[in-house]
């Protein structure tokens, strides 16, 4: 039973009570009491609305609670709608809606008053999904109040009850009173909100700035006189005042990612942070969000909205590592956001607009990846604009010295160690190595050998070299071929062709000897695209 009951229509009222002003008076102030403190009570925003629905409940008798509330100017309400049951059962449903096509829409938008009837309501619930629930709930009257504070319109306070809308006109002055009291909880919320969202952004910027600051001093690192790595930086400075899109191609460890912060720290766009991402580091189920973002309850565990790294590195920068590794399913919607220079956050329908200049890299042979359908070659060609290719580190043997150099001082500076010479064997033997691990392995070892070192000269045993020959053979050797047809031809069917490699592997799937090995997919990825096509392991035995 609210506190302020409705009269029952066709009853003589009441005889006069001497104190049944007072009474009123006092029931009123409760009610403001009641509602004051459900709004001090927390700065959730979703929290703060069930707990206003409960006090309203109580007071008005209500079975409908909702709070319209402007989102930015991103053309969107977001609402709060909480149906109230009896025995304190409620359902919550928060969510957003467009501004355009809303039913009353001055009122919805916290600009008028409106005190709706059934047939009122019934017009509004055949234009609008959320009037039909709310007369779907029992309600038969609505009553939207402005929310209006000292910075604006904040929103609208919508209240639906059972009975007739007359009720409403009775307690309009007590509810104009709470939605008062409502404003200024929710100015409070609001101001949290955009707090909690401005610091998420700040710690993820904080991120990006903290790898910034760790690889600050390797602008300074690219170094090399030779020719081949003179041609690249010519390069770079070609294409650095451009704002095209650039694919660095390399064998791993030749410092693709030296090269990108080069071309970023020449550019126009030098005066923002270059954002990085490397694709392959990251599980492909989040990939997408990481990319593009996502809203609030757009998944499970997404707790609050999330910025992908697009819109971080909006008028600046972006560096995707291993570009080879993004998903197949994922490649057509990168395609449509460096096409359209747009971005949509999963969850989200809002469309951003996002100037952002991408410099991809890889190790993989995407050329070998498109034939084989694993790769798109319309992605492919908008990011190979502008291709610069890194030379291994055995193409550049005049540059060892000098890095071998370089890093002996980086890592003494480091261990506090004074290291004054490199014996002119020792750089011999450094020149004559493979590297297949290039820069970096060069670097892993000088690492060790400053660490062994115990005077002014570098000592780098030879045993050191020989364990890093020796470490790509512990891949197992490829089986000798068994055949004579050609592993991948680009006209082959895929269904063929995966029927082809399982008759040759006996229908096994997995293992270094298996179809998946074979085809250079991963062993889910061979499964899923068998489901997809109909073909079951044993197939190639049976036929």
């Amino acid at each position: 039973m609210p506190i302020l009951a409705p009269q029952p229509c066709g009853q003589p009222a009441p005889p006069a009570d001497p104190l049944a002003a007072l009474r009123a008076d006092r029931d009123q102030l409760q009610i403001l009491v009641d509602v004051t403190n459900a709004v001090l009570s927390t700065l959730q925003l979703e929290e703060l609305a069930e707990k206003v629905a409960q006090a309203l409940q109580l007071a008005f008798g209500v079975s409908f609670v909702g709070l319209n509330l402007h989102a930015g100017d991103d053309g969107e309400l977001q609402t709060h709608d909480i149906y109230l049951e009896r025995e304190g059962r409620e359902r919550c449903r928060h969510t957003r809606y467009p501004r355009e096509r809303l039913p009353a829409r001055e009122a919805m938008l916290g600009r008028q008053l409106l005190l709706a009837s059934e047939p009122t309501l019934e017009q509004m619930a055949a234009v609008h999904p959320r009037f039909a629930d709310v007369m779907r709930a029992g309600c038969r009257s609505l009553c939207v109040l402005p929310l209006c504070g000292a910075s604006g319109t904040v929103g609208a306070l919508l209240l639906a009850y059972p009975g007739d809308s007359g009720y409403f006109r009775a307690v309009l002055p007590l509810l104009q009173q709470v939605a008062a009291r409502l404003t200024l909880g929710l100015d409070n919320a609001l101001a949290y909100q955009e707090i909690s969202r401005l610091k998420d952004q700040l710690a993820s910027e904080n991120l990006q700035l903290t790898s910034e600051i760790q690889h600050y001093q390797n602008f300074d690192e690219i170094i090399g006189h030779s020719a081949a790595m003179s041609a690249v930086l010519e390069q770079v400075e070609i294409v650095a005042a451009s704002d095209c899109s650039v694919l660095l191609l390399g064998e791993t460890g030749t410092g693709k990612e030296l090269i990108a912060r080069a071309i970023h720290a020449h550019s126009p766009r030098a005066g923002k942070r270059m954002v990085n991402m490397n694709c392959a580091a990251i599980p492909a189920g989040l990939l997408e969000s990481e990319l593009f973002g996502h809203e609030k309850g757009a998944f499970t565990g997404a707790t609050a909205q999330r910025l992908g790294r697009f819109e971080m590195a909006d008028q600046s920068t972006l560096f995707l590592d291993e570009v080879g590794d993004i998903p197949l399913e994922l490649q057509p919607k990168l395609l449509r956001v460096l096409q359209e220079r747009e971005v949509e956050r999963l969850g989200g329908q809002k469309i951003i607009p996002v100037d952002v200049r991408v410099i991809s890299a890889t190790s993989c042979d995407l050329m070998g990846m498109i034939a084989d359908k694993r790769y798109r070659s319309d992605l492919y060609y908008r990011l190979n604009v502008f291709p610069i290719l890194l030379p291994p580190l055995r193409d550049r043997p005049d540059d060892i010295p000098l890095l071998a150099q370089f890093f002996t001082q980086k890592f003494a500076r480091r261990m506090n160690r004074c290291i004054e010479s490199i014996p002119a064997e020792t750089l011999q033997r450094l020149q004559r190595h493979n590297w297949p691990g290039n820069v970096r392995e060069l670097q892993n070892v000088i690492e060790r050998a400053v660490i062994l070192t115990r005077g002014p000269v570098l000592n780098l045993p030879q045993t050191d070299l020989a364990y890093h020959q020796a470490a790509p053979s512990c891949t197992p050797p490829a089986a000798p071929a068994r055949r004579e047809t050609p592993l991948f031809d680009a006209c082959e069917p895929e269904k063929e062709r995966i029927l082809r490699v399982l008759k040759e592997c006996n229908g096994i799937v997995a293992g270094p000897r298996g179809a998946a090995a074979k085809l250079g997919l991963k062993r889910t990825t061979l499964l899923s695209r068998m489901q997809r096509l109909g073909i079951s392991s044993r197939e190639p035995a049976e036929s």
